[in-house]
């Protein structure tokens, strides 16, 4: 095992990593502060590791909540049912829930644990690639509205993550490489050695040779870790970690939520940054294509539906956190390993990447 920290002074935490962590009940414990404890999952990930689960941490079942899977599920409604279940069971300020699933339990989990009686602890427990590497370290949580992804939401630390590799086994492929986008996405903003690394390895992680992901999984975490403790709120570095998201969301939304995956959709999104930053004179398009080529060979698309024109993409791209004064700002990259703050980009040359996409759309 593993074990990383998020410095944040008082409210840092462990991040652990290694195979066969769900049944070691000391690594829960020493962040479990009161009897109640709540283990909220979905109707996938339960049977697979809920009874597991349960069993360590010495709970009956009725101290377990089950919602349905998916992104479209990522809304104000259910996280009311998380509000309902611990109100009915009568949970108290000293309530701890646990989040044992993917990206979406993880936020709505996190989301509810922010705002009950304003605030209890939260573990994250994730499962799949792209939780473990990415959306259960730093504090962010929150839902979709049909209008933005992921705009309603606070940051809300958890206690600690506890990330079990072997829960990766039962991860269908696709969602495999949907986790492998955002391992890519930490090589381009901020190290380039790792990026070369994953060029060499791409077969081995979708093939889930377990020292890879270990290695992979381990190498995002601590690139995600120093960047949360630098800016943990994104008044500026963090932003970095959204590099090709703000066209990903967009293929979201404007898809409809569960179309596309997370990690497919900013894989894409990461094309199309790429290719702004060529012709804004940031980045050679010979990164461009080393990019796109990683990307493809990960099993990830790099084009947009062809349903998503220019027009869609600026419309749900008009909707974003990043944006100020009613401009759209992005992250670029300078370079494979360097990406910049976020910047508002000439409207023509981001016009001109939507056309290109546009026109090679799947």
């Amino acid at each position: 095992m593993k074990t990383l920290t998020i410095d944040l002074g008082e409210r840092g935490y462990p991040i652990h990593i290694g195979t066969g962590l769900l049944s070691q009940w000391d690594l829960f414990t020493p962040h479990i502060g009161g009897e109640q404890v709540m283990v909220v999952t979905n109707d996938v990930v339960g049977p697979l590791y809920l009874e597991r689960l349960l069993a360590t941490l010495g709970l009956p079942d009725e101290a377990a909540l089950v919602l349905p899977d998916g992104e479209r599920c990522k809304t104000l409604e259910t996280v009311n049912r998380i509000f309902d279940a611990l109100l009915e069971r009568r949970y108290s300020r000293n309530a701890t829930l646990v989040a044992l699933g993917g990206g979406v339990i993880g936020d709505i989990v996190g989301f509810a644990a922010a705002c009950y009686q304003r605030g209890i602890d939260f573990i994250q427990v994730p499962t799949t690639l792209l939780a473990q590497v990415d959306s259960s370290v730093g504090g962010k949580t929150g839902v979709n509205h049909p209008l933005g992804k992921n705009m309603i939401g606070a940051f809300h630390q958890p206690r600690a993550v506890i990330a079990d590799i072997a829960t990766l086994d039962t991860l269908p492929e696709r969602e495999l490489q949907a986790g492998i986008a955002e391992v890519i996405k930490y090589g381009l903003i901020r190290d380039a050695p790792f990026f070369a690394w994953l060029e060499a390895h791409i077969e081995a992680l979708r093939q889930r040779d377990p020292d890879a992901l270990a290695y992979a999984v381990e190498r995002s975490c601590r690139n995600k870790a120093e960047v949360v403790a630098a800016d943990e709120r994104e008044g500026g570095l963090r932003a970095i970690l959204n590099f090709g998201h703000t066209f990903g969301h967009a293929i979201e939304a404007g898809m409809g939520y569960g179309r596309y995956l997370h990690g497919e959709a900013v894989a894409i999104g990461m094309c199309q940054a790429a290719d702004l930053s060529a012709r804004l004179g940031l980045l050679s398009r010979r990164d461009v294509q080393r990019i796109e080529s990683l990307l493809a060979r990960a099993g990830l698309p790099t084009v947009p539906p062809a349903a998503m024109d220019a027009e869609a993409f600026l419309r749900h791209m008009a909707v974003d956190k990043k944006n100020r004064d009613g401009q759209i700002r992005l992250i670029l990259l300078e370079e494979i390993g360097r990406a910049t703050l976020p910047r508002p980009v000439p409207r023509e040359s981001l016009e001109a990447t939507l056309h290109e996409y546009g026109r090679s759309g799947a």
